[in-house]
């Protein structure tokens, strides 16, 4: 199992790939909508792209409360963790 700051890594490298955003601005406080400028058609690649690189099936719903890049590290970890996901 990885360790939420590798997960926190991962995130990070996906944001900085699919959004082109500096790495010091994603931290884990750091909100999705207001800071990081990501918009809800933005989150839905964000999904699908965390599907490809963590090899579970990700629902939207799943991730409907996230708020922050924190919120996205902690999704991931559920989803590693549920092995009814793989």
């Amino acid at each position: 199992m990885q360790t939420e700051q590798e997960i926190f890594q991962q995130v990070r490298g996906v944001l900085v790939d699919l959004f082109e955003l500096a790495p010091e601005r994603i931290v884990p406080e750091a909100r999705l909508y207001q800071e990081l400028d990501i918009d809800s058609l933005d989150a839905i690649d964000l999904i699908i792209e965390l599907k490809r690189v963590t090899g579970r099936k990700v629902q939207p719903e799943q991730f409907r409360h996230v708020r922050t890049v924190e919120d996205v590290v902690r999704a991931v970890r559920e989803l590693l963790a549920d092995p009814s996901t793989a």
